[in-house]
């Protein structure tokens, strides 16, 4: 299948050909079809299967073949779990418009001044894009009215639950009850509160299983390098960053503190960068951001909470400073890159205490990661295999279990040594008196239980 066969307008073509798309993803070839027809769309997309351009291009078609129809303040809303993926969506939405200079579009999200988003919330604004949080602040001031809303597309809907916001949607969805389409999109349709919420905020939605988060990895060569420590792992990263090899990475760390450690080792080491972090000034995350994307700089520190919703194309590596806490992380971590087809690499520096997290992710993906060595910084320090003590462990505990069991088996047959056996005795004799062997077990049975 073709772009040129998703029924899209001629100017929303123009500017997929422009981007070097010819043929749809998997997932934009089962949505688009759907959404264009007026149905509700329930799809599992990971990260960096196109899912954004799935819903920006039917939303767009829908104002275009309605064009002449009475609206209020906004027709179209998409929700975002975080306020960089509500401005790359933006982004999006006003790179697919291009030829089309009537539609109109704004955020709506946090870290910005009030007075900057009111001139945008108080005329018509045929797409917003919002943080759940920001927006659901100006709802209840009444400082904005999403009632007309005709479509609400609710973006990395998982991720905005586990953020808490699963009351704050609900709300935002019963303020845009008249809308005509709900599209919901998710990493994953697991879990009962996703399913309860998409039961509140869909009807009768087609549902689209794209592919699932485990099978992203066969887009990216995942390699494991083990280190004997911190200032190992420093020295390691600092290799990788002077590689020719590795040209657009992001590295990822567990907190904060240990950001600005590195932000201090790669400063004295003169390696340039960028960094994004959790708490940071939104004007500073944004010009972080741009200035990775952009390519004034070419490497990007970031935590996972900052990271959410990075949607920069060109990502060659992601390199795992700190392990993350679940294999579904990891996922999501190594998910930016590889985008829209291209291959990927992601490379982990393991110590010690990273080895069970290292199984576990194995586990989930189904794919063992290759070890690679760089000389003359190889781990001097033998990691413990965690799978051979746990197997060794269970078959300890089995002999341990059995050992247990004859010890009281052997228990009670000292402590009935030399009593008589009643039991046996009563049979004996009932069997001398012509009763058959089946009615004295049963005449011993019926006494027993009396």
């Amino acid at each position: 299948m073709e772009f040129s066969e998703l029924e899209l307008d001629n100017r929303l073509l123009k500017v997929v050909e422009e981007q070097g798309f010819r043929k749809p993803t998997i997932v934009q070839q089962e949505v688009i079809p759907n959404a264009l027809s007026g149905f509700d769309v329930l799809a599992d997309a990971p990260t960096g299967t196109g899912k954004t351009a799935a819903y920006v291009l039917p939303c767009l078609q829908h104002i275009i073949d309605f064009s002449n129809k009475k609206h209020s303040l906004s027709r179209i809303l998409v929700l975002t779990p975080t306020r960089e993926l509500a401005l790359q969506v933006h982004e999006q939405v006003k790179l697919f418009s291009k030829y089309l200079p009537r539609v109109s579009s704004c955020t709506v999200i946090g870290g910005v001044d009030h007075e900057e988003q009111l001139p945008d919330l108080s005329q018509r604004t045929d797409i917003v894009i919002a943080t759940p949080g920001r927006l659901i602040e100006y709802l209840k001031k009444k400082m904005f009215d999403i009632k007309g809303v005709e479509i609400l597309v609710l973006d990395e809907a998982d991720r905005m639950l586990d953020m808490g916001f699963y009351d704050d949607v609900v709300s935002i969805s019963k303020a845009a009850s008249r809308r005509e389409q709900t599209f919901l999109f998710s990493a994953t349709l697991e879990g009962g509160l996703l399913s309860k919420f998409a039961n509140e905020v869909l009807q009768n939605p087609v549902e689209i299983h794209v592919d699932s988060p485990r099978s992203e990895k066969k887009k990216v060569v995942q390699y494991k390098i083990f280190a004997d420590s911190l200032e190992h792992k420093v020295e390691l990263l600092k290799y990788l960053l002077r590689s020719e090899k590795i040209v657009k990475p992001i590295v990822f760390v567990k907190t904060r503190e240990r950001l600005q450690e590195l932000v201090q080792e790669l400063d004295k080491a003169e390696i340039k960068f960028a960094y994004i972090r959790g708490e940071m000034e939104q004007e500073k995350r944004i010009a972080a951001l741009e200035r990775f994307a952009g390519g004034s700089v070419n490497i990007l520190l970031a935590t996972d909470v900052a990271a959410r919703g990075i949607d920069v194309s060109d990502v060659s590596h992601v390199i795992n400073f700190d392990m993350p806490r679940s294999a579904d992380i990891y996922v999501h971590r190594i998910g930016r890159t590889a985008r829209a087809g291209k291959k990927g690499v992601a490379i982990n520096l393991v110590e010690a205490h990273d080895v069970p997290i290292l199984g576990k992710i194995e586990r989930y993906t189904g794919e063992k990661i290759t070890l690679r060595v760089i000389d003359g910084l190889k781990a001097q320090n033998k990691l413990a295999d965690f799978s051979k003590k746990k197997k060794k462990k269970e078959d300890k505990d089995v002999k341990s279990d059995e050992k247990e069991k004859h010890i009281k088996k052997r228990a009670r047959d000292l402590k009935n040594k030399g009593k008589p056996n009643f039991y046996e005795k009563k049979r004996k004799k009932l069997l001398s008196q012509g009763i058959t062997e089946e009615e004295a077990d049963k005449l011993l049975n019926i006494s027993s239980a009396k």
